[in-house]
């Protein structure tokens, strides 16, 4: 009988010791299911986004848009729907939030990585041009390097040659024409950093260069007047004379025609 109840009694405890360890694993299912939030789809983020990004929101002028909020968003559709049709949508969203921070390196990758993995979505001309503004947005004064400024050409190259009909390709053209002027100014001013040291010689290679590469940009006049300076401090006075004349008859009114005319009798 004693065995028996010894018995009874261990199968008790072991019923007992199995209630609760299933109400405990019962109680934490319960946690864990009440805990779990269930991932927006990629319309609803993509949404969320779009609307952070749509409420620009300024404080004394300055713009506290919640930026990483909205890039978030799309990085969780890059993350959790990668197959989705929204997933190169919301990579250039990123791009144009970190263009509206001015994050110029950050935009810049994600522009051109956007024109490269998708070859044939219709925004690509906005993103080659985009990319050229970041570039312009990181290049220098005249008097400096200019390798940005280079490298912003390049981008509008692309989208004028490949894309001649897009709304892009017109900004494309004039933000080419402002980059190409400054990269005329800076040759300019290295044609004049010589010419004040009296290195005639190298003054001019430099005048002229701008003049066979960088004409029409308002920029001929004053190179042409230089040129022909350094021409007769050369003791080349013909192709002074010349130079000056083709200022008198091309820019007759201006400055640079009436200080060409004081040099025509000495040129002669």
């Amino acid at each position: 009988m004693r065995s028996v109840s010894v018995v009874r009694w261990s199968r008790l405890a072991l019923l007992g010791t199995l209630a609760l360890l299933l109400g405990g694993l019962s109680g934490c299912a319960s946690t864990t299911s009440g805990d779990f939030e269930e991932m927006p789809t990629a319309e609803q983020l993509f949404q969320e986004g779009e609307e952070l990004l749509a409420n620009h929101r300024s404080f004394l002028t300055m713009d506290v848009t919640d930026y990483s909020a909205a890039i978030q968003k799309f990085q969780d559709i890059i993350d959790n729907y990668p197959y989705s049709d929204l997933v190169a949508d919301a990579e250039l969203r990123i791009a144009d939030a970190f263009f509206h921070q001015e994050s110029w390196e950050e935009a810049l990758t994600y522009f051109r990585d956007f024109a490269e993995l998708h070859p044939d979505h219709p925004a690509v001309p906005y993103a080659l041009l985009q990319a050229a503004r970041c570039y312009r947005q990181q290049s220098r004064n005249p008097g400096r390097d200019q390798t940005a400024t280079r490298d912003a050409l390049n981008q509008l190259d692309v989208v004028i040659t490949r894309f001649p009909y897009s709304s892009e390709a017109t900004e494309a053209e004039a933000l080419w024409k402002d980059l190409r002027t400054r990269l005329g100014t800076h040759v300019m001013g290295i044609g004049d950093y010589y010419f004040e040291r009296g290195e005639h010689q190298s003054a001019a290679n430099r005048y002229r260069s701008v003049l066979n590469e960088y004409p029409g940009l308002g920029l001929d006049a004053d190179a042409l007047y230089k040129l022909g300076v350094c021409y007769q401090n050369l003791n080349r006075n013909d192709k002074a004379t010349q130079i000056f004349e083709v200022l008198l008859e091309n820019y007759d009114g201006s400055d640079v025609a009436r200080a060409a005319q004081d040099f025509l009798p000495a040129a002669n």
